[in-house]
């Protein structure tokens, strides 16, 4: 599988310009991996003047051993953190996703914004909290204007 998938996989997308540079391959220690010195994958890996190499894992490192948690406790964790999460909170976050959008479109894509502030509080116990924000149309056709010129060139 290595030599086979792996190598050409990575000699595909890897920049040329890091190809000098050593690659390594990090397994973790089961006995079913290739060994470090595996002479077919060291030949291989050498081919097209890249420097590929096997490296293990540290043993008992828990930052890169495989997941201990069962799926259940996965499932369990995520339902626990949605049942946490109010609807509230989820509708500002959007409301502030689509204030972002509007001023990203009025700076032309650039990340050169101020995230705009609603003060989403004060608005909610007025009952003036919008569900969802209104883009001026002026403002969508130049931003599709924009768009449409930039595919051009």
């Amino acid at each position: 599988m290595y030599i086979d998938e792996v190598l050409p996989a990575i000699e595909e997308k890897w920049p040329r310009e890091y190809a000098h540079e050593t690659i390594y391959i990090q397994q973790d220690n089961a006995p079913c991996h290739l060994p470090l010195d595996d002479e077919e994958f060291c030949r291989e890996a050498c081919d097209g003047g890249f420097d590929i190499r096997l490296t293990f894992q540290p043993p008992n490192s828990p930052d890169l051993n495989e997941v201990t948690n069962s799926v259940d406790a996965l499932i369990e964790a995520v339902q626990k953190s949605f049942d946490a999460f109010s609807a509230q909170s989820s509708n500002n976050i959007f409301l502030t996703l689509q204030s972002c959008m509007i001023e990203i479109m009025k700076v032309k894509g650039s990340n050169n914004y101020k995230i705009p502030h609603m003060d989403k509080e004060m608005l909610l116990r007025r009952s003036m909290l919008p569900k969802q924000l209104k883009c001026d149309p002026e403002l969508f056709q130049e931003t599709f204007e924009y768009l449409y010129n930039v595919e051009e060139m």
